[in-house]
């Protein structure tokens, strides 16, 4: 493997032959996974709430979707490393993924892909014919979400509508359809919370993407980025409320979702510096923990219920 791989992970104790492809799914980073799992996780244990479901069928789903969060978000990894490769060559936090050094060529990448694609099909068939309609019916976000960021300054919202899918997704896997006045509310949540943490994000690269002109939030909002991503936190959490309410979540809903979810993000805007890449992706993989607050309460909520 080319010495542009970056070394010094877990993965470097993995045969010579896979770390190229483990590294090209970020495997070692799983903020990722994290992120793409968390609105599932919401999605699921709010329909079993609303539905009284027995906890058996909830965790064994839960853990379907962390299956498939894991698998997916690789493959996501490597459409992104497909449309970027000639990009990455030229940023300096990227210029090591394996595509970019060459690690990887394009041809094994595409049957690599294939293979990752099929694992993923292998686990939304588990699920209702509904659900898996509404499942592949993402993948086209999946796919283009890479050429927004050479079209819009908005790429940022094309992610959160492919990264929050789970929401919908998860409700529709519990109860046989989703049940939309629950489910668009959570979905909408969602997309907000990841215009936060993906902004952020973009503030790594901005420098670079000025010179090579990829587009992105962090541009478009610039110096003003702070009043952007405060409106997008109050959208975060007012949708957040709405899905709770229209779902008659219980107090923990509200005081450990609502709420946690409310401080982790007012944390985050306070003290992020926008100007420190360092500080950006502290505060991105922070994102994981706001994820698992919104979680607590929803659980909270179900478990409470499962004991009455």
């Amino acid at each position: 493997m080319p010495s542009a791989v970056t070394p010094g992970t877990w993965l470097d104790r993995m045969p010579k032959s896979v770390q190229p492809y483990l590294y090209l799914t970020r495997i070692d980073k799983p903020i990722g996974t994290w992120l793409l799992f968390w609105p599932c996780a919401w999605g699921i244990t709010m329909a079993s709430y609303s539905a009284h479901l027995p906890w058996t069928s909830t965790l064994s789903t839960i853990g379907l979707f962390g299956v498939g969060a894991v698998i997916m978000r690789g493959a996501g990894c490597t459409i992104n490393d497909l449309w970027d490769r000639n990009i990455d060559k030229k940023v300096e936090r990227t210029k090591v993924r394996p595509l970019a050094s060459g690690a990887v060529t394009p041809t094994q990448a595409v049957a690599f892909l294939g293979l990752q694609l099929g694992a993923g099909l292998a686990v939304l068939t588990q699920l209702n014919l509904y659900s898996i309609l509404l499942g592949a019916s993402s993948l086209s976000l999946v796919v283009t979400y890479p050429a927004m960021k050479r079209i819009t300054y908005w790429p940022q919202v094309v992610l959160g509508l492919a990264f929050n899918w789970g929401a919908l997704l998860g409700s529709s896997a519990m109860l046989g359809a989703a049940n939309w006045p629950v489910a668009l509310p959570l979905y909408a949540s969602g997309v907000c919370w990841t215009l936060v943490y993906d902004t952020i994000y973009a503030h790594q690269d901005k420098k670079d993407d000025v010179k090579i002109g990829v587009k992105s939030t962090a541009l478009r909002f610039g110096e003003k980025t702070p009043e952007f991503l405060a409106a997008f936190s109050t959208g975060m959490v007012s949708m957040l409320a709405l899905a709770g309410y229209m779902n008659d979540q219980g107090p923990l809903f509200y005081a450990l979702s609502v709420g946690g979810a409310a401080a982790h993000l007012a944390w985050q805007l306070k003290t992020v510096n926008y100007e420190n890449p360092a500080d950006c992706w502290s505060k991105f993989a922070s994102n994981k923990w706001t994820g698992a607050l919104v979680f607590s309460g929803i659980a909270g909520d179900y478990l409470h219920q499962l004991m009455m």
